[in-house]
């Protein structure tokens, strides 16, 4: 209910009493008392949390009109001032704090005044005016934060990582596959406790980062497929109260035309609502990528480390000078912000755990802080990859000259001899070698345990550094 103060505001009413509102904003009096309890953090609803949103009240919007629960007229309005937002306009008017009223009250009906509110101009009305469009008893129609706010968080998650996470994954398995090709060749140094160990080929190592990605894409992708079950259609408590009898299933198909994905209806709308797992399997898979992407952004500044006094065995491309006193030094700054992106998102997913098992009853008030943490985890992660892949691995040279260095020079070589020589033969060259800074070559043959020709074949890099292809015998095998 509104009436005009003047011309910089309007006055609104609602069950809690008048409040002035500046005549230029769209959204109303239940936003504006939220901007007033919780100025908080800042951080307003993340654009793509908005486009779920959005998308919903469209898709509820055409279906409403469809069943003829809401005028046709009010119908298209909102479909209409759907579009207009989705393609950039009115963004500023979203404004209520991540931190918020339980379950996304807050969020939610700023997403329904702001629409109302576009919706009444289209119609050539004045904003305020709900008994035309009301950002409840049509916006909102047969509709409740309850199973909006889950629906929008899958949705949400479904929009990230089509559009952020995936494309960012695909293009880093690609860079990494390219630099395992171009490094095939190059021998050097395996290390493991950060000791010596037996060669390996740098392409090799280029290569196994990229299957590592990519079992990490198929593990997201696999827990995604939790996300594209909604519940939207439950209402208040998951009993569907206030719908028509076709709306579920019928907001469900539309929701999937807009998104061109395969979404279903809950089989049971309760269960939708108050079980947060499936938010809490996907951040799960996120973290699990973010966790071996911290170790591949170590190996990354290990290999690149010195360049006079550590292994220099790749130079990562230098983006900005490093240091504000030391001239000429260059850090490994994509690596560096790597291992942060992902430290955050490992904090995420702990939070994300806490306030999933926070639930009571037939709600879960704490969807805000899944919402955002989830989607934010999934674009920041997104957002890091490819920036890591841009500005650093398809950059990535190599020092092939210290690779060898370094390869010819460990004493881990000495585990070729073991059948040879067996292996307390072995160690005791080892420690000869350690000890007297002769080659394990020269050694060997001065003990006579080895001929020159034998020792060729045994200490062959290329043969030593390759990795022994599966045959269907070694799969019969006992």
């Amino acid at each position: 209910m509104t009436q005009q103060a003047d011309s910089q505001f309007r006055i609104e009413r609602d069950s809690m009493g008048d409040r002035q509102i500046a005549s230029n904003v769209y959204y109303g009096i239940q936003t504006l008392r939220a901007i007033e309890n919780f100025p908080i953090s800042g951080l307003k609803p993340l654009p793509t949390y908005v486009d779920a949103g959005l998308l919903i009240k469209k898709a509820t919007a055409i279906v409403n009109g469809e069943l003829g629960c809401i005028p046709q007229e009010i119908s298209q309005a909102i479909v209409q001032a759907t579009d207009e937002i989705l393609a950039g306009k009115l963004r500023d008017q979203f404004v209520v704090d991540v931190y918020q009223a339980g379950a996304g009250t807050s969020h939610h009906m700023n997403v329904n005044e702001v629409l109302a509110n576009r919706a009444l101009e289209i119609l050539g009305d004045e904003k305020g005016n709900y008994k035309r469009v009301s950002p409840n008893d049509h916006v909102n129609y047969g509709q409740s934060t309850n199973d909006v706010i889950p629906t929008a968080i899958r949705i949400g998650g479904l929009l990230a990582l089509t559009h952020t996470l995936h494309p960012a994954l695909d293009n880093a398995i690609a860079a990494l596959e390219a630099k395992a090709a171009e490094f095939q060749d190059i021998v050097k140094s395996g290390r493991t406790h950060l000791q010596d160990a037996v060669p390996v080929r740098l392409g090799e190592n280029f290569r196994a980062w990229a299957y590592i990605l990519a079992e990490h894409q198929n593990r997201i992708y696999t827990a995604s497929s939790d996300l594209m079950v909604l519940g939207l259609g439950g209402s208040a408590a998951g009993t569907g109260m206030n719908t028509h009898p076709r709306y579920r299933a019928r907001v469900v198909e539309v929701l999937a035309e807009l998104l061109n994905s395969p979404l279903q209806p809950a089989p049971h709308l309760m269960a939708a609502m108050q079980s947060m797992a499936p938010f809490v399997n996907v951040s799960g898979a996120v973290r699990n990528l973010a966790q071996d992407l911290v170790k591949i952004s170590h190996d990354l500044r290990l290999m690149d480390s010195g360049p006079k006094t550590g292994f220099k065995e790749i130079q990562l491309p230098p983006v900005q000078p490093g240091s504000s006193i030391m001239p000429g030094k260059y850090n490994p700054v994509m690596a560096e912000m790597t291992s942060m992106v992902c430290f955050q998102v490992m904090g995420y997913d702990n939070a994300i755990a806490l306030a999933a098992q926070a639930g009571q009853l037939e709600l879960n008030v704490m969807m805000p802080l899944i919402a955002y943490d989830l989607i934010h985890s999934i674009e920041i992660l997104g957002n890091t990859i490819a920036a890591l892949t841009e500005r650093c691995i398809k950059g990535i040279t190599a020092n092939q000259e210290r690779c060898l260095a370094y390869a010819e020079g460990s004493l881990a070589l000495v585990t070729a001899l073991n059948t040879h020589i067996g292996y307390l033969n072995a160690a005791a060259v080892a420690k000869e070698s350690l000890e007297t800074g002769k080659s394990l070559r020269q050694i060997v043959l001065e003990k006579g345990l080895m001929s020159e020709a034998e020792l060729a074949t045994v200490l062959n890099l290329e043969q030593m550094s390759g990795i022994i292809p599966l045959t269907p015998e070694s799969d019969n095998l006992d």
